[in-house]
């Protein structure tokens, strides 16, 4: 094989092409949306009533955009009818307004929707059995008891073969202003809103009293204000926004806000002597799920897959510069669409700002300090709170952090409660759960084409006459060939880590150019392999997993996780074993976190963080931030 060296021009695509003319990596605008509806629904296909319940920017194939030619605007629509029970999944071509696909998704159930949160509520309040399990706690007031929808998950239940299921619990508003803190406990009605039966309602421990302790999230007396600290940047922020790709430093990207899966980053390079040398093409956090380990009645069902289910994206909060992000941060909007196909802004979605980082580099008084820059937004997904942050480094380096907080979820306890959960208030305990966000990273070292991923173990050579003093250790380089071969976990006693080269370009030292993929925080599942939880999470079986490029597996966990029995996304992919050698290759990658809570989690949860970065390793041949200038 010929050998190509590190900056010539033939290896691979730049993603310098993406600067030039309208992007098509870039979401709808609200005028796309209402257009895209518009011809949706005048091609006759979709039935009176139906919903749009997602209408995106399908993206255009991935060869196409690296040439840097036009192509066509389409949108993708998922589009459910209620009183059918019906998904359809559809795209248009916004340029000729036609539908040039369209398909029926025999026994798909898209997203929980707020509309489904309403009708669940009616019917529960309907039912004299939800009234007299109230009266028997001494709620006398119906008014002040909320109902909250939850997914129902999937567990062979008898009536949950057919039509859209959901279960509704019930809490106490209080006056507090935070009923998650006050839960009407073992009341849960199983609902089936296509038939608008109860399935079964769940009426225990109606001894146990609803907290009543004030949860209030702000309270005084506050402590003393501390002393003011001034982030400013008199001449504006490091960096510019050209047609939508950002620009800052050595760094170049783009970004949009996806419904479902929130933050997506593009297209990511480095400038390098002049060219801009493709790292990422796509980036996002392609599922998550929350496994609660309480085995109740009222709490078993509770494993929420918080992107499929319910949508990181449609959930953003609005951030404000001082509070949400630093003062120096610039918010940015978002446009995505609602349940009618209409435009929706979501004000104030996406933060971008630049933050102190610490000290680049230092040798005695040779020193260079040094900043980042950060990518945000915060999903507020029921109860809880999450922030996911891209952290672009000078150093080459990007760091993914995924902050954690908001309000625990809580369960009515007589005393100190039990094995499963822990006291964090009086009468009022939260069980023990687990956090997992799988992200899919599209990775193009040096480009899309003969990239491979070799893990990295470092072990301790054998003592003898090689190794004297028994201090010697090696680090082993493992390829991994096959879709079966990368399915991998971490291993703390090895120092894990994986990195994705291209054998095809050689730094100045002759070493092939890579990326690694370094852990941070993680975990592992306790949910039983073969439960329902780990067969709709197929993916948490392995911390990574690698598939050859295919535009149409963008999901961990299969493309509707709601109700789904199993078997979908990484494991039925993964089962053809197919080769990954050489190739445009995908990596998955999970993080977890265990919650035991504390009383410190409660009433509010501080800020926890779990991460993990992807470093240049041979991507360069030496300190890439040598360049930074010196103080002045």
């Amino acid at each position: 094989m010929r050998t190509f060296w590190l900056l010539v021009a033939v290896v691979g695509a730049s993603y310098e092409t993406f600067a030039q003319g309208a992007n098509p990596l870039a979401p709808l605008s609200a005028r796309e949306i209402r257009d895209a509806s518009r011809i949706f629904r005048d091609s006759g296909r979709v039935p009176r009533g139906a919903e749009f319940s997602e209408l995106t920017l399908e993206e255009p194939p991935k060869e196409a955009v690296l040439r840097g030619g036009v192509a066509p605007r389409r949108a993708f629509a998922v589009i459910y009818d209620r009183e059918a029970n019906h998904t359809w999944e559809g795209v248009a071509d916004l340029a000729t307004s036609r539908v040039v696909s369209w398909k029926e998704i025999p026994g798909a159930q898209p997203a929980i929707t707020g509309e489904d949160s309403e009708r669940a509520e009616r019917l529960v309040r309907a039912d004299p059995r939800w009234a007299h399990a109230m009266r028997e706690r001494g709620i006398t007031d119906l008014n002040q008891v909320a109902v909250a929808c939850w997914s129902a998950g999937y567990f062979a239940l008898p009536g949950t073969e057919q039509g859209r299921i959901v279960r509704a619990l019930s809490y106490y508003r209080g006056r507090d202003g935070n009923f998650f803190a006050h839960p009407v406990e073992g009341v849960v009605a199983h609902v089936n809103l296509t038939t608008r039966q109860i399935l079964d309602f769940l009426d225990i421990d109606s001894n146990t009293p609803v907290p009543q302790e004030n949860a209030t999230i702000d309270r005084g007396p506050f402590r003393t204000a501390a002393a003011p600290l001034e982030i400013r940047q008199a001449a504006g922020p490091g960096f510019h926004i050209e047609n939508g790709e950002v620009r800052w430093q050595k760094w170049r990207f783009r970004y949009a806000l996806d419904p479902r899966e929130g933050l997506v980053v593009y297209t990511v390079g480095y400038e390098d002597e002049g060219r801009v040398r493709p790292i990422l093409y796509r980036g996002s956090v392609s599922e998550m799920v929350v496994p609660y380990g309480d085995p109740g009645a009222a709490w078993f069902f509770r494993n929420s897959f918080d992107a499929g289910e319910l949508g990181l994206g449609v959930t953003a909060t609005p951030l404000r510069p001082g509070v949400d992000c630093p003062a120096n941060c610039s918010v940015f909007n978002a446009v995505i669409s609602d349940s009618t196909g209409e435009p929706r802004t979501l004000a104030r979605a996406v933060a971008l700002y630049e933050r102190d980082a610490g000290i680049a580099w230092k040798h005695g008084y040779d020193a260079r300090r040094a900043r980042e820059l950060v990518l945000a937004m915060v999903s507020e997904v029921g109860n809880y709170d999450y922030g996911f942050d891209w952290i672009f480094l000078e150093d080459g380096t990007i760091e993914v952090r995924v902050e954690l907080t908001g309000i625990m979820a809580v369960k009515a306890v007589e005393g100190r409660g039990d094995a499963y959960s822990h006291l964090v208030g009086k009468n009022t305990a939260a069980p023990h759960h687990q956090h997992f966000f799988t992200f899919r990273l599209d990775l193009d070292v040096d480009g899309a084409q003969g990239n491979r991923v070799v893990e990295l173990n470092s072990v301790p050579a054998p003592a003898g006459k090689a190794n004297p003093y028994g201090n010697a250790f090696t680090m082993q380089e493992t390829p991994l060939h096959t879709e079966r071969e990368a399915q991998r976990s971490l291993n703390l006693a090895t120092s894990r880590r994986w990195v994705v080269t291209n054998p095809l370009v050689k730094n100045a030292l002759g070493h092939s150019t890579g990326y690694a993929l370094v852990p941070g925080t993680n975990a592992v599942p306790f949910a039983a392999t073969d439960s329902w939880l780990r067969r709709r999470a197929g993916f948490l079986n392995a911390h990574l997993w690698v598939t050859p490029y295919q535009s149409s597996e963008r999901y961990a966990g299969g493309d509707y996780p709601n109700q789904s029995r199993g078997g979908d996304g990484l494991t039925r992919w993964t089962a053809a074993n197919r080769s990954v050698d050489s190739a445009d290759v995908v990596v998955w990658y999970t993080l977890g976190i265990t919650h035991n809570p504390r009383p410190e989690d409660w009433p509010v949860m501080p800020v926890e963080t779990a991460e993990f970065k992807l470093i240049p390793w041979g991507f360069f041949a030496m300190n890439p931030a040598l360049d930074l200038p010196p103080e002045r």
